[in-house]
């Protein structure tokens, strides 16, 4: 056990969060999201939610304060200027908890995807709720 660590940051999701380095982009997924084809580095956290996944891995992850959107989630398909409720959800969390608190922008969905494919990793969770998908980019800790 560790002190100050949220206890559903598994042992493989920390260590992918302390390899990232400034600018990697970590995708927490929601269950109907295709991690594994998508890409070679998923890390399945099912049975929890992408909000709490987003909360926990803001706690220790500093989001990018270079970029104008520093997270990104997936606009609905058919309706871009829907906002689904769990992305209102994620906004509070990261004005809640990010070091750099940031209005998340939106990619189409096919664009999400091709996003995902680079992205250093992908965190599956048993989110349940559609279009519980966001990307996170790393930022520094300033000296």
């Amino acid at each position: 056990m560790l002190r100050n660590i949220p206890p559903i940051l598994s042992p493989d999701l920390l260590h992918t969060l302390r390899a990232m380095g400034h600018g990697d982009e970590i995708v927490v997924a929601d269950a109907n999201f295709p991690g594994t084809s998508m890409n070679r580095n998923c890390i399945r956290l099912d049975g929890v939610t992408a909000t709490d996944v987003l909360g926990a891995i803001l706690t220790v992850m500093p989001l990018d304060s270079f970029v104008d959107h520093p997270a990104l989630t997936m606009q609905v398909v058919g309706e871009p200027d829907t906002t689904p409720p769990i992305c209102d959800e994620f906004t509070r969390i990261i004005d809640a908890v990010a070091d750099n608190p940031a209005r998340p922008g939106t990619l189409e969905r096919f664009a999400f995807y091709d996003r995902a494919k680079t992205a250093f990793a992908i965190v599956q969770t048993g989110e349940q709720r559609i279009y519980g998908n966001i990307i996170l980019k790393k930022g520094i800790i300033a000296p």
